[in-house]
């Protein structure tokens, strides 16, 4: 069962979305952003003000990669928009892709997660495969948690040194993934060819340039470029306008919830070790209370913990 940990880098719109914007004019290691795996493939370029990328199938699987602050679910309405501008992008034999979207962490830091060989839960993204034996192709990929995924392709070239505006879209109950390119504020390619049956329920947690290792078969890849400009959108987290008071000599917390969690009061003393303080209920996306079943005899902290079955 999925946790999050809350975060604090989400701007709420009057639709109750939650929306990440990064332009990469500060450095991202300071705002929130990590790597994993080859750290190298990935620099903040402060001259451009963008992510110069490497993509390396030679190397380990690697992301550059930003918590999302709650776990997207099949039942979610959800899209990511960025830049990418290549500068060389050439694969061997049949090739492999370059990636931007979202992923689960434990799944994709699995030494398992083989993204080339068809081995990776848990995945809504944007791949490019630059041409090799195949034409090239534009694909926007869903995997479900099961591994049986779904990708919208166009069969279209990135050129070399022209930016493009890349959109990808779920709909909430839905289990395809839409997607479009544009260039200079006109529509490149749209991704209406389908390929897979519609994927059934996924749990994702980060959003991730990633760098994926090869087949080990001569399917390749190598590409240089950089991307910029993310908006992601996503749900609001699933605690929100968290407090709380003492009633009777019983603590009690409330805040606002999100439908399909469920929330636990844990209480510390030393925030070392969290007790359960409640059963697990319920959101509805309203507000929730939850009392602590001992009374207060002591010093005691209070959370609340959020799940996603």
């Amino acid at each position: 069962m999925p946790t999050v940990a809350m975060a604090g880098w989400f701007m709420l719109s009057a639709a109750g979305a939650a929306t990440l914007s990064e332009d990469f004019s500060a450095d991202p290691l300071q705002t929130g952003w990590h790597a994993f795996g080859e750290a190298s493939l990935f620099a903040w370029d402060a001259t451009n003000q963008n992510l110069a990328v490497t993509w390396d199938s030679s190397r380990p699987n690697s992301y550059f990669y930003h918590p999302l602050g709650t776990i997207l679910a099949t039942n979610d309405d959800f899209s990511l928009e960025f830049d990418l501008r290549l500068t060389d992008a050439e694969a061997g034999n049949y090739g492999t892709e370059l990636a931007v979207g979202f992923l689960r962490w434990q799944d994709a830091t699995n030494a398992a997660f083989l993204r080339t060989s068809g081995s990776s839960p848990n995945v809504a993204e944007f791949d490019y495969f630059p041409p090799s034996l195949i034409s090239a192709s534009l694909d926007a990929t869903l995997i479900d948690g099961s591994n049986n995924f779904y990708f919208a392709y166009a069969v279209a070239p990135l050129n070399l040194g022209q930016t493009y505006h890349i959109r990808l879209a779920h709909s909430a109950g839905g289990g395809t993934l839409s997607g479009e390119v544009s260039t200079n504020g006109q529509l490149y390619a749209s991704l209406t060819n389908s390929f897979g049956a519609t994927a059934a329920d996924f749990r994702l947690d980060i959003v991730a340039v990633g760098s994926y290792h090869d087949d080990g078969f001569g399917d390749t890849v190598l590409a240089h470029g950089s991307v910029d400009n993310f908006i992601v959108t996503v749900p609001p987290p699933p605690v929100r306008n968290f407090g709380g008071s003492l009633s009777n000599g019983f603590w009690q917390g409330q805040f606002l919830s999100q439908p399909a969690w469920l929330y636990t009061l844990e209480r510390t003393k030393d925030f070392r070790t969290w007790t359960a303080a409640s059963a697990a209920a319920p959101g509805d996306g309203d507000t929730v209370i939850l009392q602590d079943a001992e009374p207060v005899n002591s010093q005691e902290f209070y959370r609340v913990r959020a799940q996603r079955p």
